[in-house]
């Protein structure tokens, strides 16, 4: 009997992309995906370290999966990525029902793994080596690069793909668990990058993401000679089938003049930049270790505005970070006032132990002024973002159509558009549909099952802060 498999997937895209590299190995294993964890014979969670409440979820999931175990000790639970690599036995402690642990370097080996379990019926750990105590390349060695063939039936959109150019990171901003949970900087050969563009050209998608946790740093050496981010662009912008290229995360002083260029010169680049600046008071970036001063930031974004003036750009902030003064703050609202950001990712500081702030800094700053700037800044950047998506009235944009919106019964699945677009297309009813810009603003309108994946042309009739709404005037066949 053909077991199956439940997937649930909590962080960044980075970890968007592992679960779907696991659910391709599995699927070609012979395993079946299903949606329901009631349905499933492994119970996978890929999980997430970057902020306690990310983990908290996590270990909730797993102690109501107790007594499920208790009475299906053949139902396997396993812990994958960044979690896995930070708590390793502590999980174990927690929660002794588990029966895999799997870090992020060690994705790669799940398969194996889960048929050693049903064979020896004990826990199996599998984790990289700790960057403290060991040289930097035997590190890197742990973390095996994990590239297998795509299997588009393992992503829920079938016309979308992220590509992972490079592991892990080198930067060790001291808030920050990922140098420690993802390893040392190491970036993919070009050649294998753009092969496996290629494949996902042939598999039909015509939008790809190139993804690194500092993705502009990505560097390779090619017969001699360095390949730089702007070099890969190139490159990859010469497959056939693609139509948009994005890339994720920025890291804001590798953003070099050729990098600007490449995005102003290859028409399918996406004008879309994603640089977080974390905070505006240069107090605390020295106290975060980001490299930079908010003055460097600015004048990043001026080249930015001048090669690329048509672009959107987005950041990511921390609020209440160990010692932010209401001075640092207020700094941090002229810069997100000066800087008009498409949208920001704003979270509030979470002490992670093993990063350096929670070694040296006292998470001082109590958590209602946390909470209470947080609502301030992000009160500040819907109002930044309305004001400037108003622009867009009257307009006509070109966008790729992703599936139903949630209001239309989509969800983070393909099985949930297409249960959505089935049902509509039964009942004869238009959808509501929801796509992406170039410069990756949300659009929805109504339109056709029979439209997702495609692109389309939609006026744009009214907007609010995070969306565009509209009526399609066209549909490309």
């Amino acid at each position: 009997m053909t077991k199956r498999f439940f997937l649930e997937t909590v962080g960044c895209q980075m970890n968007v992309l592992d679960s779907e590299l696991a659910a391709a190995a599995l699927l070609q294993a012979g395993y079946r995906r299903t949606f329901e964890r009631r349905h499933a014979d492994i119970i996978l969670f890929n999980t997430c370290s970057v902020r306690q409440h990310a983990e908290d979820k996590i270990y909730s999931a797993l102690g109501r999966l107790k007594h499920l175990k208790e009475q299906r000790p053949d139902k396997l639970i396993g812990v994958l990525g960044c979690m896995a690599q930070k708590d390793q036995e502590a999980i174990l402690r927690r929660a002794p029902h588990v029966d895999l642990i799997v870090g992020p370097g060690q994705i790669g080996s799940l398969v194996s793994l889960i048929e050693e379990h049903q064979k020896k019926q004990e826990p199996r750990i599998a984790v990289a080596l700790p960057r403290r105590g060991h040289r930097r390349e035997t590190v890197a060695q742990s973390f095996t690069l994990y590239d297998p063939d795509r299997v588009s039936e393992a992503r829920s959109q079938r016309h979308r793909a992220m590509v992972r150019v490079m592991l892990g990171c080198d930067k060790f901003c001291t808030y920050c668990i990922v140098p420690s949970v993802r390893g040392p900087e190491q970036s993919r050969p070009a050649a294998d990058i753009t092969a496996e563009v290629r494949l996902l050209a042939e598999q039909g998608c015509r939008e790809i993401t190139l993804l690194g946790q500092t993705v502009n740093s990505y560097r390779s050496e090619e017969n001699g000679r360095q390949v730089r981010l702007s070099d890969l662009l190139e490159r990859v912008a010469e497959v056939d089938g693609i139509r948009r290229i994005r890339f994720v995360t920025n890291y804001p002083r590798d953003m070099t003049p050729d990098l600007l260029q490449a995005v102003r010169d290859l028409p399918k680049v996406c004008p879309y930049l994603h640089v977080p600046a974390q905070s505006g008071s240069n107090a605390v970036l020295k106290r975060m270790k980001r490299g930079y001063t908010a003055e460097q930031y600015r004048e990043m974004l001026a080249a930015v505005r001048e090669t690329l003036p048509g672009a959107a750009v987005t950041s990511d902030f921390i609020v209440g970070f160990c010692g932010e003064t209401e001075g640092d703050f207020e700094a941090t609202l002229r810069l997100t006032e000066e800087a008009r950001f498409k949208n920001s990712f704003i979270f509030k500081y979470s002490p992670r132990p093993g990063t350096k702030a929670h070694e040296l800094f006292p998470d001082d700053v109590p958590e209602e002024v946390k909470r209470r700037r947080n609502h301030e800044l992000l009160a500040l950047q819907n109002r930044i973002s309305e004001e400037d998506n108003r622009r867009f009235v009257g307009e006509t944009v070109e966008v790729l159509i992703d599936g139903p919106s949630k209001a239309a019964g989509g969800n983070a699945s393909a099985d949930g558009d297409a249960h959505a677009a089935a049902r509509s297309e039964a009942n004869g009813e238009k959808l509501q549909l929801t796509g992406r810009t170039p410069c990756d603003r949300i659009v929805v309108f109504d339109g056709e099952a029979s439209w997702i994946g495609r692109f389309a042309r939609v006026q744009v009739d009214r907007v609010s802060a995070v969306t565009l709404f509209g009526t399609a005037v066209s549909v490309e066949s």
